[in-house]
């Protein structure tokens, strides 16, 4: 459920908002800011898959020793399908899954095992503390739940699906992390709320970016 991450003492860490299957528009966004593969890692909010052109290039991209991602719902539906046990009542199809039927059977069930062993939480250490990355939401006002283990099937869908937090303007800091950092809701810009950072800042639209995000820094990456 959680995977941590030590200090990087080499270089930086990235955190990026969903990607949505435009990963050559995100390697553009990673040239500006001079990403170096040998030192920096990038860690992904999910929703790496649908709706864009590359989707297909998400096994390519979780082969990368560099690239960290937690899973998002898009990653939920996408392997249950591939797996054959589709999500009940949501079409994947009109959520932007076509290219999942492009793929042969066995790259299917590959991509559906390799989607599912996404981690739902990741904790990265920093220099001034912890920063944790959840897709959606977090459902506790205390980060230390996320090292019991004993999340309910409604708090794991909490951490894929959730809008409660942004759509309430809940204000209340999680306690025991420096910050904690979502996609999952397209907003113009980066926004806050407490120690909640919304980053999702829609790279994979047209009319939209991605934001980079120094998780030592707390800021845009440049």
């Amino acid at each position: 459920m959680l995977q941590q991450f030590s200090c990087n003492q080499a270089g930086r860490d990235i955190a990026v908002g969903d990607i949505h299957g435009c990963f050559g528009k995100l390697e553009a966004a990673l040239r500006r800011i001079g990403f170096a593969a040998e030192t920096d890692r990038l860690f992904a909010v999910g929703d790496l898959v649908d709706r864009g052109p590359e989707s297909h290039r998400v096994m390519e991209w979780l082969r990368y020793p560099w690239f960290h991602a937690v899973s998002g719902n898009h990653e939920q539906l996408a392997w249950r399908r591939a797996l054959g046990d589709p999500v009940p009542d949501i079409d994947h199809v009109r959520h932007g899954g076509q290219w999942l039927d492009l793929l042969d059977t066995p790259e299917q069930l590959e991509l559906g095992r390799q989607l599912r062993a996404l981690p739902l939480l990741i904790e990265v250490e920093t220099r001034l503390g912890p920063v944790g990355l959840v897709h959606a939401d977090f459902p506790y006002d205390d980060w230390r739940v996320a090292h019991t283990g004993g999340f309910s099937v409604e708090d794991e869908e909490t951490c894929l699906w959730s809008m409660a937090r942004y759509r309430s303007q809940y204000h209340q800091p999680i306690r025991h992390v420096r910050a904690v950092v979502h996609g999952h809701l397209t907003l113009p810009r980066m926004t806050q709320l407490g120690n909640v950072l919304y980053i999702d800042t829609g790279g994979w639209r047209n009319d939209g970016h991605f934001t980079l995000l120094d998780l030592h820094t707390l800021k845009p990456a440049r």
